[in-house]
């Protein structure tokens, strides 16, 4: 796909891109080997994590967890009102969309509790491993994967096909939780609303965004402060990824929505 080459006039080191559908292989183009932080990228692995156990009973999304009056639900979705890091509230749970690694954090602790086992341990056997990914969880769940662009491929297939938890429990996770909330999206700035899922950002109508124009508003995946996104858009049956060495500024900003709508103009 020639839109893919456009990653070879970014100012970067390392990049790879590709894009999946779900009853296709998949086009990439660039180091599909190269094994790179994924950054915040890991929330969507940790999320997904966390619906398995979900639908298995180990935890359940609406039990208590983190500060007062919050849930397994509020910290998914980044409403418990904690901060980015740290455990101390800034603001009372459904009140704010406070983006909070710490809530990511807290909702993996839970679930290490409830199975009874260390949360990297569950990561592997509940997706890693089902998923066949060759990258490892090191260090925190919120932001601690490292892995090659097929790793994020077989997510992005993963997420418009579901085989690890049912279609009705993705679809609950990319749909918005308490709705309404205002938020700083990270880099990109105040967003009324500022839409999230379980672990899921939302594209919805947000402006300025790091997807493209012609992402459909039902849009839904994440991005890392290491250079590295994936988003799946459910209306155009397609995912794509990007994995780079060059932290996430200005010049992604700059670089991502392009490349977005030409991966889209492609493909469409």
């Amino acid at each position: 796909m020639d839109a893919l080459r456009l990653i070879d006039d970014w100012e970067v080191h390392v990049a790879a891109a590709g894009v999946a559908r779900v009853h296709e292989g998949v086009a990439t183009h660039g180091l599909r080997d190269a094994e790179v932080p994924w950054a915040s990228v890991t929330k969507l692995l940790t999320g997904l994590a966390l619906l398995v156990a979900a639908e298995e009973g180990t935890v359940d999304l609406d039990e208590p967890a983190g500060p007062p009056g919050s849930t397994l639900r509020h910290l998914l979705s980044h409403a418990s009102g904690l901060p980015i890091d740290g455990e101390q509230p800034l603001t009372e749970p459904g009140r704010r969309r406070i983006y909070s690694n710490t809530g990511i954090e807290l909702a993996a602790r839970l679930l290490a509790e409830r199975a009874e086992m260390p949360f990297a341990d569950y990561f592997a056997q509940a997706v890693v491993q089902p998923l066949g990914l060759v990258g490892r969880l090191r260090g925190s769940p919120a932001h601690g994967y490292r892995g090659p662009l097929d790793d994020l491929l077989a997510l992005g297939h993963e997420l418009l096909a579901p085989t690890l938890v049912a279609p009705e429990t993705l679809a609950e996770a990319t749909t918005v939780q308490f709705p309404g909330l205002t938020g700083v999206l990270p880099g990109l700035g105040r967003m009324e609303p500022n839409d999230w899922g379980l672990a899921f950002e939302l594209r919805d109508s947000k402006s300025p965004h790091w997807t493209g124009s012609r992402n459909s508003e039902r849009t839904f995946g994440h991005f890392g402060a290491s250079g590295t996104f994936l988003w799946v858009d459910p209306a155009a049956g397609l995912a794509c990824a990007v994995l780079t060495d060059r932290p996430f500024g200005d010049w992604a900003k700059e670089a991502w929505p392009p490349f977005s709508d030409a991966v889209l103009a492609t493909t469409l």
